[in-house]
């Protein structure tokens, strides 16, 4: 050892230097050893990221099958174990695999097909000029013969009808260029629309469906109050509005950011204005926004078309236009819901609407201009930019920051402003002896023929007219706000009238209403929907100025438009056997069915000369007179003094 330390004297030896020589062995064995044991270890690792990659494919296949497998099995299970409560389960399946089976069918056999029914194809062009009228005439026929019969113990409902063709024929007289109109595209759109409100509203099938997933969207909405009540605390989300409903605007945005990342809600949009599109015969970027505006509001619809907006034709950007202000964002239909709207019917409206725009916008602006995207089948719909689903979720909330800021300014700034016209406007009637004038008031008179036209009751056409006012002049989430206070009188049992003031609408006007205000078509979205195509588009802005009264013309009667089908296909609710109701119900509270109980119970009592008698199904029971005294004490009648 020490032969080999190293010395002063030896410094002069350089690399002869023994013990030197040592270090660099020494030094050169452990960088080997730090070299070759590491890739050793890896080289297993390295072979099956090779293996990977040379069979990516099956490998994908594999694990997309075992995927499958696993939920096939967990389907199966479900069915067994209760085939009812997994029968939602059933049908969404059903559609997803309907939808695949028709995309390999038209990728394997399509042009097959196409090819053998040819012969049919030409023979039937051939036979197309008269045929198609033949075909018009006995579908007019047939639905005025079904109209007359199905209504005929409701004739009344019969005025929705003439309120429908009168705000069709209006519209036509509003026509840009009335020689243009593309009949094909008005027709097929209207009929779309009645045939989507016939299945939602009128059969079993589609009232069940559309109610379950009512029930199911505000059971969905329920869970923002996992956040809310974490980040407010109880007592503010039940007590304070902005806490109670704003939160939900949160909650919807950030996942329907998510569904945008995932590609759903691209595909259910492609597959809606497919059918619009084939059916219409519109093009294809105005049939894919309007069919967007189902799902999102009025500026991030046109973000879909972004690359085609330069190059649209004027008839395509007011078929833009009047989608965004014919139908509400998905976000505040949530907060909608939240006021105690009917879930189904805003569903409802909006998916009726879509067609029902696109007709009315071809009728109000027809083409006129040859389009650059007429017969081009597919345009692409970007994914976002977002790296994953995490990413997507956070975006989607932030971006919703704003959206509820928006509504909270609005609402402050608009119920503000209503305040204070009413002030003005009760002090300049106070001059002439008019008391109780107000904006509402106004409105109320001015639109009633309106509201009576859409297939209000006469009595609840003021208060119709009034929320149809509160939202073209102000904004729909106002007048929802009312129409649910409305809703609310009526589910509590409350009197209809107190003195001269109506406290509630009916049913009937209920749901016509619900449809009517169903739109972002109001003067405060022109500013909305002009600086959202502005910023997307700059070089068009005189373009969407000179277009965007016509489309909020457009987007007001269509909701108009569903409103009055909605009247036309109201199917009354049935109270039930009153007697048995009003014999074991509780009288410490009341409700609607016992109002109309009660109601009837009164129609059904006689008071002579200070007897009291009974008829129809009253008669001759022993809990009438207590019932009716019971009645009494929340309702007032003539009947109530021979309970005294």
């Amino acid at each position: 050892m020490e032969e080999n330390q190293i010395s002063l004297d030896d410094l002069e030896k350089g690399v002869n230097n023994p013990a030197f020589t040592s270090l660099i062995h020494l030094l050169y064995l452990s960088r080997l050893w730090r070299v070759t044991l590491p890739r050793k270890a890896l080289q297993p690792a390295s072979k099956a990221k090779r293996f990977c990659k040379a069979h990516a494919k099956t490998l994908r296949r594999v694990v997309l099958g075992l995927l499958g497998v696993a939920y096939l099995c967990y389907f199966i299970a479900a069915c067994w174990l209760n085939f009812q409560r997994a029968l939602a389960l059933v049908v969404m399946n059903a559609v997803v695999v309907f939808f695949i089976c028709w995309s390999l069918f038209k990728k394997h056999c399509g042009a097959k097909v196409l090819l053998l029914l040819s012969p049919v194809w030409k023979c039937l062009q051939k036979s197309w000029p008269w045929l198609k009228w033949l075909l018009w005439v006995a579908l007019l026929a047939g639905l005025i013969t079904w109209l007359v019969l199905d209504n005929s113990r409701n004739p009344e409902q019969l005025i929705s009808l003439a309120g429908f063709c009168f705000l069709v024929l209006f519209l036509f007289a509003c026509s840009k260029h009335h020689s243009a109109v593309s009949w094909r595209a008005v027709f097929w759109g209207l009929g779309l629309e009645f045939l989507f409100g016939l299945f939602i509203l009128r059969t079993t099938p589609g009232v069940q469906a559309f109610q379950w997933l009512g029930d199911q969207v505000q059971v969905f909405l329920s869970y923002t109050t996992a956040g809310s009540s974490f980040v407010f605390g109880n007592t503010l989300i039940e007590e304070v509005f902005a806490f109670q409903t704003l939160p939900i605007v949160v909650f919807f945005s950030c996942v329907m950011s998510v569904l945008y990342y995932l590609g759903v809600m691209q595909w259910l949009i492609v597959k809606i204005s497919w059918l619009l599109q084939v059916s219409m015969g519109t093009t294809s970027t105005e049939t894919l926004s309007v069919a967007g505006n189902i799902f999102v509001g009025q500026t991030e619809a046109p973000l879909l078309i972004r690359p085609y907006l330069a190059d649209m034709t004027r008839s395509e950007i007011h078929a833009v236009m009047a989608g965004g202000f014919s139908t509400i964002a998905g976000s505040v239909m949530g907060a909608y819901i939240s006021f105690g709207i009917d879930a189904a019917s805003l569903i409802a409206a909006s998916v009726m609407a879509a067609p029902c725009a696109l007709a009315m916008s071809k009728l109000v602006y027809p083409e006129v201009e040859e389009s650059k995207f007429k017969g081009k089948a597919n345009i692409r719909l970007s994914r976002g930019e977002e790296q994953n689903i995490l990413e997507a979720a956070s975006n989607g909330a932030a971006a919703s920051v704003g959206l509820v800021a928006n509504i909270a300014a609005n609402l402050i700034a608009f119920l503000a402003v209503l305040e204070f016209i009413n002030a003005a406007l009760g002090w300049f009637g106070e001059m002439v002896d008019v008391e109780g004038l107000s904006f509402q008031v106004i409105c109320s008179y001015v639109l009633m023929p309106v509201a009576f036209l859409m297939g209000a009751d006469w009595a609840d056409s003021p208060l119709v007219a009034e929320l149809l006012g509160i939202k073209i002049f102000l904004n729909e989430f106002v007048a929802y706000q009312q129409l649910a206070t409305y809703k609310n009188n009526r589910l509590s049992g409350l009197e209809e009238w107190n003195g001269s003031q109506k406290q509630w609408i009916s049913e009937r006007a209920e749901s016509i209403a619900t449809f009517a205000l169903c739109g972002f078509a109001n003067f405060s979205s022109i500013g909305i929907i002009l600086g959202a195509l502005a910023s997307l588009v700059p070089q068009r802005k005189g373009d969407f100025a000179s277009i965007v009264l016509r489309a909020l013309l457009t987007g007001i009667c269509v909701s108009m438009l569903n409103a009055c089908l909605a009247g036309l296909l109201h199917v009354p609710t049935e109270v039930g056997d009153c007697v048995t109701f009003l014999s074991t119900v509780n009288f410490n509270s009341t409700s609607y069915t016992m109002y109309i109980c009660c109601k009837q119970l009164f129609a059904s009592s006689v008071l002579e000369n200070g007897t009291l008698s009974f008829t129809g199904a009253w008669a001759d029971l022993a809990e009438s007179t207590l019932c009716l005294t019971q009645c009494c004490g929340h309702y007032n009648h003539t009947s109530c003094a021979g309970t005294a």
